[in-house]
């Protein structure tokens, strides 16, 4: 799914309450025990006005029901690229289906 800039603008607004400015594109491509668990581009942004974090990496993709999900993670060590974005994303939503 190609993500537009402004709609990953407004899910950084909504998500983390701050205004975000395009830096550039990361493709991104992570695998675990050989195989590719997430394959995209990871848009950068640096943040104005965030309390704790400069920079957010930010992402969509389709969910099971044909929906779109937007996630904005934000650079918050350990945190402080595009794959470790993708990492700790990958892994909340893990624990979120156990729960």
């Amino acid at each position: 799914m190609k993500a537009d800039i402004a709609n990953l603008r407004d899910a950084i607004r909504r998500l983390h309450g701050c205004e975000a400015v395009h830096l550039m594109s990361s493709p991104v491509n992570e695998q675990f025990q050989g195989r590719t668990v997430w394959d995209g581009k990871v848009e950068v942004f640096d943040l104005i006005g965030h309390p704790k974090a400069k920079r957010c990496y930010a992402w969509a993709h389709k969910q099971d029901d044909g929906s779109d999900r937007y996630v904005a993670v934000l650079e918050i060590p350990p945190v402080d690229s595009p794959i470790t974005a993708v990492r700790a994303a990958i892994v909340a939503e893990s624990k979120s289906r156990k729960a």
